[in-house]
C-alpha cells in the first residue's frame, strides 16, 4: 500500500505544474484568473468532496469503489489533454540534467517530517526516540536539499523566486489558510463522531455544503478580482476575516451542538475559501512567465501538501493536549465538591438503587465529553488567531497588482 501511495503521489504531483503552466501559457490575459480559479479547485472543491464520496461508497457500495472512482474522470482528462494541448517536442537530453541529488535528499526529508507530524501525537513527540531521530534527520536533510536547490541549474524548487515579495507572502498565507481549512472541518467531524456517534455519511453534508457551491463561488470571485478597480489584497483580507469569524462562531460550541449547529460555520466558508485562495494565486503569478509556471506550482503544491499534514498533526496534537488539560481541571473541580456537582446533575444518585460504579462511569463519560468540547473550542480560537495574524501581514508585505490585460499593439506607422 505504501508503494502504491508513493506511485500515486509521483503521478499526481505531475498534474498541478501542468495545470499552472497551461493557465499561464495558453489562456488569454482576460481569462487567466478563471484558469487560476480552476487551479484553486484543488484546494477548496476537491478536499471537501472527497470525504462525502468516500462515506457514500463505504455505506452503500463498498470500499473498492474508492479506488475505481478516479477511472472515468481520468479517462476523460486524458482525452481532453490529447485534444486540447499541443505536443511539444520531446527533450530527452534533459534527463541528464535532472536534479538527482535533490531527489535523493528531498524525498527522505519530506517522508521523515511527514511521519513525525502524523505519528508524533501517538508516539509522544519528544518522549519517543524514533520521533526525535526522524525530526533531526529530516531537518538536516531538508537543509542540505535547499542548499542543493539554490545552486542546481535545473532545480525542483527555484528558491530565487522567493525574492518576489508577493510570491513569498502568498506561500506563507496559503500555508496558514490550508492549516485552518484542515482544522475547521476536522473539529466538527471528530466532535460529532465522538460525542453524538455520527457515522461518516451523517457528517458528509457538512463538507458537501462547502464543496458544491465552490463551482459557482470560485468563478464569481475570479470575476471580482478581474475588475481593475478591485484590489485583490482586500478581497484576501475579507476572505481571511470570514474564516476568522467562522472560527469565532465555532468557539462558542457546547456539548448540545449537533450537525445543524455547524451549518453557520460552513456557510461562511463558502465565500471565505475562494476569497482567500484566488487572490493568493493572483498575487503569486503576477508577471510570471509560462516557463516559471512549473516552479511556482512546485512551491504551491508542496506547501499545500505539507500544510495538509501539518494541519492534521497540529489539530490532533492540540486536541489531545488541551483535552487532557481540561479533563484534569474538571476532575479537580469535581474532586473538590463531588456531591454538589454530581447530585445536582443526577438527583437519583443517592437513591437506594444507585449503582456507584455505573454512576462513576457516567460521570467519567460526561467529563471526557466536556473536555473534548472545550478542546475543540480552543482549536477554533487558535485558528481564528492565525487568520487574524495573516490579515495583519497584508498591509506590509504584498504590493498592489492589477489583473492581467493584453498588451496594446503599437500604433501603425
Amino acid at each position: 500500500m505504501f508503494a502504491l501511495r508513493a506511485l500515486q503521489g509521483l503521478a499526481g504531483g505531475c498534474l498541478p505544474p501542468m495545470l499552472m503552466t497551461v493557465a499561464l501559457r495558453f489562456l488569454p490575459p482576460g481569462l487567466k484568473l478563471y484558469g487560476l480559479a480552476a487551479y484553486a479547485l484543488t484546494s477548496t472543491f476537491a478536499p471537501n468532496l472527497g470525504t462525502p464520496l468516500a462515506a457514500l461508497w463505504m455505506e452503500y457500495v463498498g470500499w473498492h469503489l474508492l479506488f475505481w472512482q478516479i477511472v472515468p474522470l481520468a479517462m476523460l482528462a486524458v482525452g481532453m489533454i490529447a485534444w486540447g494541448l499541443p505536443q511539444d517536442p520531446l527533450r530527452l537530453e534533459r534527463l541528464a540534467q535532472c536534479d538527482w541529488r535533490g531527489l535523493a535528499l528531498g524525498c527522505p526529508a519530506i517522508w521523515m517530517l511527514v511521519v513525525v507530524l502524523e505519528q508524533g501525537t501517538r508516539l509522544g513527540w519528544t518522549d519517543s526516540p524514533l520521533i526525535c531521530a526522524l525530526s533531526m534527520a529530516g531537518i538536516a536533510a531538508l537543509v542540505f536539499f535547499l542548499i542543493n536547490e539554490w545552486f542546481h541549474p535545473l532545480p525542483f524548487f527555484k528558491i530565487q523566486l522567493l525574492a518576489r515579495r508577493n510570491l513569498t507572502h502568498a506561500l506563507i498565507t496559503l500555508g496558514g489558510v490550508l492549516v485552518i481549512l484542515v482544522a475547521v472541518p476536522a473539529v466538527p467531524a471528530g466532535f460529532l463522531a465522538e460525542v453524538h456517534g455520527y457515522r461518516p455519511l451523517q457528517i458528509a453534508p457538512l463538507a458537501l455544503c462547502i464543496a458544491l457551491p465552490q463551482l459557482l463561488a470560485l468563478p464569481a470571485v475570479a470575476a471580482l478580482c478581474n475588475m481593475r478597480f478591485v484590489d485583490c489584497r482586500w478581497v484576501l483580507a475579507t476572505g481571511l476575516a470570514l474564516i476568522a469569524l467562522s472560527c469565532g462562531v465555532g468557539s462558542a460550541m457546547t456539548a448540545d451542538w449537533v450537525r445543524e449547529n455547524f451549518y453557520t460555520l460552513q456557510l461562511l466558508q463558502i465565500l471565505a475559501q475562494p476569497m482567500a485562495v484566488i487572490p493568493l494565486l493572483m498575487l503569486a503569478t503576477n508577471g510570471m512567465t509560462p516557463a516559471e509556471g512549473p516552479f511556482a506550482s512546485a512551491w504551491f503544491n508542496t506547501v499545500k501538501g505539507f500544510a495538509a499534514v501539518l494541519g492534521a498533526g497540529l489539530t490532533e496534537g492540540l486536541m489531545s493536549m488541551r483535552a487532557r488539560f481540561h479533563l484534569a481541571v474538571l476532575v479537580d473541580q469535581v474532586g473538590n465538591r463531588p456531591q454538589a456537582v454530581f447530585m445536582a446533575q443526577h438527583p437519583l444518585s443517592s437513591g437506594p438503587g444507585a449503582n456507584p460504579s455505573a454512576l462513576l462511569a457516567l460521570l467519567g463519560q460526561q467529563l471526557r465529553e466536556q473536555a473534548l468540547v472545550l478542546a475543540s473550542a480552543d482549536v477554533f480560537r487558535l485558528m481564528a488567531v492565525v487568520a487574524v495574524g495573516l490579515i495583519l501581514l497584508i498591509p506590509f508585505v504584498p504590493t498592489r497588482i492589477f489583473p492581467p490585460r493584453p498588451i496594446a499593439a503599437p500604433p501603425a506607422s
